[in-house]
């Protein structure tokens, strides 16, 4: 996996923050921050010690572009200064929790139809593996499908499906995904029909795509009410109200 060109440049400085400063973090923030960046689908280029050395290096960054900028300018400020190394030190966090939010709109997205096609190659007479592998074959890219492509590994590599899929719904920790694990894995245990299991889930998840769109729609007036009075409605009033204002001045009113 390739690094994003921007690590690129800096990376062997990264690997140095990391091994020098890093390495006698606390092991539970480690931990927690590890389990963040598998949740954001990240952690298969940089672990928790190499993005908190990320961190750093950020936090040294964005002082010397503000300085540079100061100079130019001629003017600095020390209030500004501090606030860029702390711009800088939180700027990966903030990175990483909209790149979180991103990839579940589009797992969300994505999980209604590989859903239909893992349940139509099962009631094809496929197994539950060989389903999910023609659905990461015919299904589109994005998260969703790397994450189906790493269960399919660790099944190769020896894990049983429940296990394989129970590591991709902690990765994800999103509920429609851990109920769609727990409906598979319940269904294998107690011996239920798996096409019939699926079919449900892929209704269940059809539907509520359809209700947080009907959710967005319903918001979007709402949403729209600032933007309306602050910008819209005082520029309309300003252009109806110009030519009374030009009468009433010709006229000798104003």
């Amino acid at each position: 996996d390739e690094l994003p060109p921007a690590l690129k440049l800096v990376w062997p400085l990264i690997r140095i923050i990391a091994y020098y400063l890093c390495t006698n973090l606390p092991i539970p923030y480690l931990d927690r921050l590890e389990k963040r960046l598998q949740q954001t689908g990240v952690a298969y280029y940089v672990n928790a010690e190499e993005f908190f050395a990320i961190r750093v290096f950020s936090a040294f960054l964005f002082p010397i572009l503000v300085l540079l900028a100061a100079l130019m300018l001629k003017k600095l400020s020390l209030l500004i200064f501090i606030g860029s190394i702390l711009m800088g030190f939180f700027l990966p966090v903030i990175w990483l929790s909209e790149t979180k939010v991103k990839r579940e709109k589009e797992v969300m997205r994505a999980l209604p139809m590989y859903l239909e096609f893992i349940s139509m190659c099962v009631e094809a007479g496929l197994n539950l593996t060989g389903a999910m592998n023609q659905a990461v074959e015919k299904g589109p890219s994005g998260a969703l499908k790397h994450e189906f492509l790493t269960v399919m590994r660790d099944i190769r590599a020896g894990a049983s499906r429940a296990d394989a899929l129970t590591r991709m719904a902690e990765r994800l920790d999103i509920k429609a995904v851990s109920a769609f694990v727990r409906a598979v894995i319940q269904a294998e245990k107690l011996g239920s029909s798996m096409s019939k299991v699926l079919k449900v889930q892929s209704d269940q998840r059809r539907n509520e795509r359809f209700q947080r769109a009907e959710k967005l729609a319903m918001e979007a007036p709402v949403k729209l009410i600032f933007p309306l009075m602050a910008f819209i409605f005082p520029v309309t009033f300003m252009i109806l109200a110009f030519p009374i204002v030009v009468k009433f001045m010709n006229q000798g009113f104003l």
